[in-house]
């Protein structure tokens, strides 16, 4: 017997105050009493967001005889309707001017909506289908050329949704077969230029919000290989025949988030290649490539390979694991290995990225105080609410995992005699939990490495997943043929990997940004110049040695300075205060790879 529907219906009703407007239509039911509620965050991005605040209004009906029903708001998120059992229809606006992948927002170009923040569940009821309706009012002009996009996949295509043919409205209908499925597939409802390739019998979608001169044949052109790879990895039974690359262009921006048909990404338009531009990959490009390798990968690791605590989590609160470092870490690696494996990018290239990813572990403190295990577990609060002190006091599941995920591909190949290999760890997780999402346990790599490849691993995660240690890479990149080494920075905007610029002499210890005279501190790292002089965040640096500093200035006058101390002035907080700033030499906090054997190299990549 087919499970009963619930009805919802998106109308774009406001776009110029940044609302929308739904009803939820409710069947008849045996409750006297129904109770609904809107998530509080979204399965992907580890931080309770409380999208329920963005309602506005909200009433409720009996379907039949159109008679009133009291609601009474029992928290931030809930709301409770006597029904008596009776189908009846809830009303509401939502306010939507989030630019961003994890909620939604609306201007003159396109609305784009999560179902988080959009759409009520009701308790008892997600296992029911929803229906969805999108309505185009018919006397706004301005959307006369909006057209709406899914991946939800009831339907014939993910491109552009069925057009109902309502000459009076645009009308779209959509469906999926529960709650939990249905809020998995992000909207796109407005003007979109859209590119569809094909890899191995899986039909992709390139949308981008408005229109653009942007060479979308390019862009599929080089995914296609990145694609690949990530089908080829996990080849036994793949779950999707259609995938949509969902991007929201903004001027800056930064961002990517999972689902399991699709992803929706924000980036910055121009460092997107144009029609008739040099074939050379700027850094912005390659970036946004790897973007997509990471967010494609999560279609099996992380939405099908997942935590036991995330194959139904309570959308209501927090749901904690400490195995973020296996999901965000291990795609990290992937996504930049990808491109290089799939000849996007230039083996140097890709040790470049990381070496950049090292760098930024080796400039932070916070690696020493907290685990990659623990990070993972408090993403909710550490992570995602960071200060100026994260540096100094956290280390991130993304870069370190990376690193880690890097580790133990080699440490595999150096103990099982090049039998094994990160990839052969990915398929068993992928055949043994992400076929049927069962769930993963939280020691699951020491079991599946001691399980399949008779490899015991326990010693290398206890000391750099679970104890605070960095990865030996220096002992182990040799099976890669190169060799890692550190060096100073060689100016406030370097990254790491190989450069020929000259390094600094001397370092300040702390981040900066030009003010209107001189430079406000952002960030002060442990153990350097700054701390130990006492100079703190939001301090306004004017002068040292009675010179106005700006960036470039500050690193002459350190690099130049034979005193063992410096005159430094400051604001802060409207006091003047002159400084004693200790001359510290710089530390080798950037990292960069030499290439010793290049067909080593290559046959590792490959």
């Amino acid at each position: 017997m087919r499970a009963q529907t619930l009805h919802y219906t998106l109308t774009l009703s406001n776009w110029r105050a940044n609302e929308f407007s739904v009803s939820l239509a409710i069947p008849a039911h045996q409750d006297n009493t129904l109770t609904l509620s809107l998530p509080s965050w979204i399965p992907g991005s580890y931080m309770v967001r409380d999208f329920a605040k963005s309602i506005i209004t909200i009433d409720a009906g009996l379907t039949k005889g159109n008679a009133s029903l009291a609601i009474e708001k029992t928290d931030k998120q809930t709301w409770c309707i006597e029904t008596r059992g009776q189908a009846c229809t809830i009303s509401y606006t939502v306010h939507a001017n989030d630019l961003s992948i994890r909620s939604a927002f609306i201007n003159d170009e396109y609305a784009f909506i999560n179902g988080t923040s959009a759409f009520l569940s009701v308790e008892g009821m997600q296992d029911y289908r929803c229906a969805l309706e999108i309505i185009l009012p018919s006397d706004d002009h301005h959307l006369s050329e909006w057209k709406a996009y899914t991946s939800m996949p009831s339907q014939a295509t993910i491109a552009e949704a069925h057009y109902s043919g309502n000459t009076n409205q645009n009308t779209w209908s959509f469906a999926s077969e529960t709650y939990a499925d249905f809020i998995d597939h992000p909207l796109y409802i407005g003007v979109a230029d859209t590119y569809s390739f094909d890899v191995d019998g899986v039909t992709f979608t390139l949308l981008f919000s408005g229109r653009n001169t942007i060479d979308y044949a390019r862009i599929a052109n080089d995914l296609t290989p990145i694609c690949r790879h990530h089908l080829s990895l996990f080849s036994d039974a793949t779950p999707i025949s259609e995938y949509l690359f969902m991007t929201l262009l903004a001027d800056n921006g930064f961002g990517g988030l999972e689902h399991k048909y699709s992803t929706a990404l924000l980036y910055p338009r121009y460092d997107l290649p144009l029609v008739g531009e040099s074939c050379e990959k700027s850094d912005g490009y390659i970036t946004f490539l790897s973007l997509c390798s990471h967010e494609f990968f999560h279609t099996w690791h992380v939405k099908r390979i997942k935590p036991s605590v995330m194959v139904k989590p309570d959308l209501s609160r927090e749901t904690y694991t400490n195995q973020l470092w296996i999901y965000e870490g291990f795609t990290s690696f992937y996504d930049d290995v990808t491109l290089a494996r799939s000849g996007v990018i230039e083996p140097q290239k890709y040790l470049d990225i990381v070496a950049q990813n090292l760098s930024r572990l080796l400039q932070n403190a916070g690696r020493f105080k907290q685990s990659a295990a623990q990070s993972s577990f408090d993403a909710w609060t550490k992570f995602y609410k960071q200060d100026a002190s994260a540096p100094n006091n956290i280390v991130s599941y993304y870069t370190k995992g990376g690193i880690i995920a890097l580790g133990l591909d080699l440490l595999l190949r150096q103990r099982s005699d090049n039998k094994f290999n990160l990839d052969s760890l990915m398929k068993l997780l992928w055949e043994n939990y992400g076929i049927e999402e069962k769930g993963t346990p939280d020691y699951v790599i020491q079991q599946v490495c001691m399980a399949h490849f008779n490899i015991d691993i326990t010693d290398y995660l206890d000391n750099v997943v679970y104890g605070y240690d960095d990865v030996d890479l220096a002992g182990l990149v040799s099976l890669m043929g190169v060799e890692l080494k550190t060096r100073p920075r060689v100016n406030a905007s370097d990254k790491g990997g190989k450069t020929a610029l000259p390094p600094i002499k001397q370092q300040f210890g702390a981040t900066l940004k030009a003010a209107n005279l001189g430079l406000t501190v952002t960030q002060v790292f442990e153990g350097l110049a700054a701390q130990q002089a006492g100079i703190l965040v939001n301090d306004v640096v004017i002068a040292i040695k009675g010179h106005v500093v700006t960036q470039e200035k500050l690193q002459r006058l350190l690099d130049s300075a034979t005193e063992t101390m410096l005159p430094v002035v400051v604001i802060r907080d409207g006091r003047l205060l002159n400084i004693e700033l200790p001359v510290i030499a710089a530390r080798h906090e950037m990292a960069y790879f030499d290439v010793i054997d290049s067909e080593k190299l290559n046959a590792w990549l490959a």
